[in-house]
């Protein structure tokens, strides 16, 4: 590759994810002062996928990579579903029914700080989430179903991919100073490894299933050298949890 060409493709890695986050933290400052009507996380999330679609699809950052290997299918969609099971499980009312101090337990100590409470969980409603709760604002009764469905679409096929793109493929490998496309995603480093699954859950509300997660693709990806495969695992991972927001009307996952 080109050094103009290199630049670009390191861009792609970096770039959309950057936006993504900025696009949060813009809304949590628009929170913070009481601006954010409630239309806005809808459409925001519509507006911000797609952008961040365009900018990855322009800048092509998988040209530092090879192709996908089918042969890593049935690992990344098995490894994906077992990712979602590890998100929902906990929280559902069976578990809460079957285990109700161990699920008390995860909510005071594994999602948010240590001790406190997410502001969804509110016993008198949960699981179903408190009125007026901003994650309803997803619903399709108060989004439509093209803004819901957009969610659903962003969450499995965009932030999932450039995700990974930024973690697995660069973060993990800037970590350990080395050149960065002579470094192979194989090439396993424990305090990098760690390290990037520890920002990628607490990046997340839920930080214990955040830190799960960024080992298993982690692991995918370290274990077949193939980003695509972390990407697709992320992917079915996303797309199941939101599948399941939407039959079990749980959204307090978005």
């Amino acid at each position: 590759m080109t050094v103009e060409t290199d630049r670009s493709v390191l861009a792609g890695h970096v770039a959309p994810f950057a936006v993504w986050v900025g696009v949060i933290l813009l809304l949590q400052g628009l929170e913070s002062v009481g601006a954010c009507p409630r239309w806005l996380y809808p459409w925001s999330y519509a507006l911000k996928s797609a952008a961040c679609a365009a900018l990855f699809v322009w800048l092509k950052p998988w040209r530092a990579y090879a192709a996908f290997d089918r042969r890593h299918l049935p690992l990344a969609l098995g490894l994906g579903v077992a990712v979602a099971a590890v998100w929902i499980v906990p929280e559902t009312p069976w578990a809460g029914r079957a285990a109700p101090e161990l699920q008390a337990f995860y909510h005071r100590w594994l999602i948010l700080m240590p001790g406190s409470l997410p502001d969804y969980f509110n016993p008198d409603f949960y699981p179903a989430l408190p009125p007026g709760h901003p994650s309803l604002a997803f619903a399709p009764e108060q989004a439509g179903w093209p803004l819901t469905l957009a969610k659903l679409a962003g969450s499995a096929c965009v932030i999932a991919v450039i995700e990974e793109f930024f973690f697995r493929g660069f973060f993990y490998r800037w970590l350990r100073r080395d050149a960065f496309w002579t470094l192979p995603l194989t090439a396993f480093d424990a305090q990098a490894f760690w390290t990037v699954a520890a920002v990628f859950g607490l990046e997340h509300d839920r930080w214990f299933a955040g830190l799960l997660a960024g080992a298993a693709y982690g692991w995918l990806a370290v274990r077949t050298g193939d980003v695509w495969a972390a990407a697709l695992a992320h992917g079915v991972t996303n797309g199941v949890l939101g599948a399941y927001v939407i039959v079990s009307r749980q959204y307090g996952f978005w």
